[in-house]
């Protein structure tokens, strides 16, 4: 049980890692660069404004996550919907139906197949990580983060930004993030983070749609009849 406790807390950590960074660069303001890279400092400026002003979005997601130990990827997709602040839902569609909903009060992870569903207080998410911090709302990515290019190449071979986020104080959840970044949007197309056991998740975004108008209703979900609730500490 401790070890599926884990599982799922772990979970949770990597969805609000994910949603977080792709709010913060989804829609940079416009603005006009010279042929030389914008500074870093520009750039980190730019990810706290626009988490600020996003109010929901909707995304196609595919993620890979891979356990180093085992040397075994595990690749599903689905569908996030986020709204600002502390309201997100992800939909898994294959291989596996699943969902996570987090509003600000409860956390839940259904699981369809299993016919289970693991219910959490959101209050102890929200606290668990500094990436997790910052997306609440609570903390400056600067203060936690060292942010620099990606070396030996800051661009990839279309041109859009690679980023390396570290954390400034390691965490077992997150020890590094890699960010690709559109160069005329400004969308994530692409993330990655490795753990401190040196177990990889990457997610890649497309179809992304900002303030579509998303209600909190949206982000409420009751267990269906003759599923099993398991409160999770």
């Amino acid at each position: 049980m401790a070890k599926k406790i884990f599982k799922i807390n772990k979970l949770f950590t990597t969805v609000w890692i994910g949603l977080g960074l792709i709010l913060s660069l989804l829609s940079v303001p416009a603005c006009v660069f010279s042929e030389e890279l914008p500074t870093v400092d520009d750039i980190v400026q730019n990810l706290q404004l626009c988490y600020e002003k996003t109010k929901d979005l909707k995304a196609g997601f595919t993620q890979e996550v891979t356990v180093k130990s085992i040397k075994k990827t595990q690749k599903e997709e689905g569908r996030v919907f986020f709204r600002n602040p502390k309201n997100m839902l992800w939909e898994y569609t294959k291989p596996k139906g699943k969902k996570l909903v987090i509003n600000r009060q409860t956390s839940w992870l259904y699981l369809a197949n299993e016919k289970v569903a693991y219910k959490q207080k959101s209050e102890s998410i929200f606290q668990s990580g500094l990436l997790i911090k910052f997306f609440a709302g609570t903390g400056k990515l600067k203060d936690d983060f060292v942010v620099r290019y990606a070396e030996p190449k800051a661009l990839d071979k279309d041109g859009n930004y690679l980023l390396v986020l570290t954390p400034r104080e390691k965490t077992p959840a997150c020890s590094l993030v890699r960010l690709t970044i559109d160069k005329d949007k400004f969308y994530i197309l692409q993330l990655s983070f490795d753990d401190a056991l040196g177990n990889s998740t990457t997610l890649k975004f497309s179809n992304i749609d900002l303030n579509t108008g998303l209600t909190e209703k949206f982000f409420r979900f009751q267990p269906p009849k003759g599923v099993e609730v398991f409160e999770m500490p």
